[in-house]
C-alpha cells in the first residue's frame, strides 16, 4: 500500500519467469509510461525501449541482471503514446532469507526537465563561449592593431631622429671649431641615443616594455663603436631586468651622458683607461654604476659651457632617482637609484612631475 501511494514510480520484474517479465507497477509508474496495469504486467521492460536509447546503458543493466547486482542508469525511454523521457532508475536484486533472487525491484524518476535544463545551460554556455571568443578575437584585433602602430610610430620616430642627428652634425661639420661645434656634435649625439632607444623599441615584441640587458647591448655597441677599444675599454655587468618602455628615453639620455663623459674626459692626453657600467635590482630598485679609472672629477679641466652633469641631474630627477657622484682618486664613481614601485609618464628631461617606475 505504501509502494501504491508513492510518487515515485516502482516496478517489480521476476526473473524466475521466463524473460523476467514485469510482475507488480504502482499507479505512478503507471502515470510515467502511459501503460495500464494490464499491458505492463507479463512483459519486460525493454518494451520503454526505443531508437534513442543508450545501448551502453542497455548493457549495463543486462550485464547487472546478469551478474545478479544493482545498478544505476539512466535511460531514453518511450511512453505508450511515442513522447519520450528520461529515466533514472535504480535496479535491486532482491533474494529471500535462503538468499535466492527473487525479483528485481527498480525506483524510477522522470529527468526529462533535467536533461532540458542541461541541453539549454549548455546552448547558452556555447553562446557565451562563442561570443566571448569573438570578443576575445576582437581585442586581440586591436591589439595587433595598436601593437603595429606603436612600432610604426617608434620607426618614424627613429626616422625622424636620425634626419635631424644628420642635419645637426652636418650643421657641426660646417661651423668652426669652438664651443658652437662641440655643442651641435654633441645634441646629434644625444638625438642619436633617442633615436637608438626608438630602434630598440620598434624591434622588440612587446611594446610597453624593454629589456634592460637587451637595451644595454645596443646602447654599448654604439658607444665602442666610436672609441678606440686598444686606448678605452667598456664592459658592462648588466641584469636582464624588464622596464617599462616610458623610461627608455631618459635611461638612454641618462647612460649616454654618464658614459661618453668618462669616455672624454677621463683620460686625457692620450692616457689608456678602463669604465665599466652595471645595473642591476636593489632592495629599493635599479641600482647603476658607472665607474672609470681615469683622473677623477677634480683633476678634470672645468667646462663651463657644458651641461651634461645638470642634463644627467634633471633625468634622474624626472625619475625621482637619487644620484651620488664620488670622486675617490683617481677615478670617478656615479651611482644611481631609481625606484621601481609605478610607471612613470612619458615626461620631457628635466620634468619633476614624473613619477617612480615599475
Amino acid at each position: 500500500m505504501a509502494f501504491d501511494a508513492t510518487p515515485t514510480p516502482m516496478v517489480v520484474t521476476d526473473p524466475r519467469l521466463a524473460d523476467n517479465p514485469i510482475v507488480w507497477v504502482n499507479n505512478a509508474f503507471l502515470d510515467l509510461t502511459g501503460y495500464s496495469r494490464q499491458e505492463l504486467e507479463g512483459r519486460n521492460c525493454r518494451l520503454l525501449q526505443g531508437p534513442d536509447s543508450d545501448p551502453r546503458a542497455i548493457d549495463a543493466i543486462r550485464d547487472a541482471v546478469t551478474r545478479q547486482t544493482s545498478v544505476e542508469v539512466e535511460l531514453h525511454n518511450y511512453r505508450k503514446d511515442g513522447t519520450s523521457f528520461w529515466n533514472a532508475m535504480t535496479i535491486t536484486p532482491v533474494r529471500n532469507e535462503a538468499g535466492d533472487l527473487i525479483y528485481y525491484y527498480a525506483a524510477q524518476a522522470d529527468m526529462t526537465a533535467k536533461h532540458a535544463l542541461e541541453l539549454a545551460m549548455k546552448g547558452t554556455n556555447d553562446e557565451l563561449e562563442r561570443q566571448v571568443n569573438e570578443q576575445t578575437a576582437d581585442l586581440r584585433a586591436a591589439l595587433d592593431q595598436k601593437t603595429a602602430l606603436l612600432h610604426e610610430v617608434d620607426h618614424r620616430v627613429k626616422n625622424n631622429l636620425q634626419v635631424i642627428s644628420s642635419l645637426v652634425l652636418l650643421k657641426a661639420r660646417r661651423t668652426p671649431q669652438g664651443e658652437a661645434r662641440d655643442a651641435l656634435q654633441g645634441m646629434a649625439e644625444r638625438i642619436g641615443a633617442l633615436s637608438m632607444v626608438h630602434r630598440m623599441l620598434y624591434s622588440a615584441g612587446d611594446v610597453t616594455r624593454f629589456n634592460l640587458g637587451e637595451f644595454a647591448d645596443d646602447f654599448l655597441s654604439d658607444l665602442i663603436a666610436g672609441i678606440d677599444p686598444a686606448r678605452t675599454a667598456v664592459t658592462a655587468e648588466i641584469d636582464p631586468i624588464t622596464l617599462p618602455a616610458a623610461i627608455a628615453a631618459p635611461l638612454a639620455l641618462m647612460l649616454h651622458e654618464l658614459a661618453t663623459n668618462a669616455v672624454r674626459h677621463a683620460f686625457p692626453d692620450e692616457r689608456g683607461g678602463r669604465i665599466i657600467i652595471s645595473a642591476r635590482r636593489c632592495e629599493t630598485g635599479l641600482r647603476v654604476l658607472i665607474e672609470d679609472d681615469g683622473i677623477g672629477l677634480k683633476a678634470g679641466t672645468p667646462n663651463p659651457a657644458g651641461f651634461g652633469c645638470s642634463l644627467v641631474e634633471m633625468v634622474v630627477k624626472q625619475l625621482r632617482g637619487v644620484i651620488t657622484w664620488h670622486d675617490p682618486g683617481p677615478g670617478t664613481r656615479v651611482e644611481i637609484v631609481i625606484p621601481l614601485l609605478q610607471e612613470a609618464p612619458a615626461s620631457a628631461p628635466g620634468d619633476a612631475s614624473a613619477g617612480p617606475v615599475q
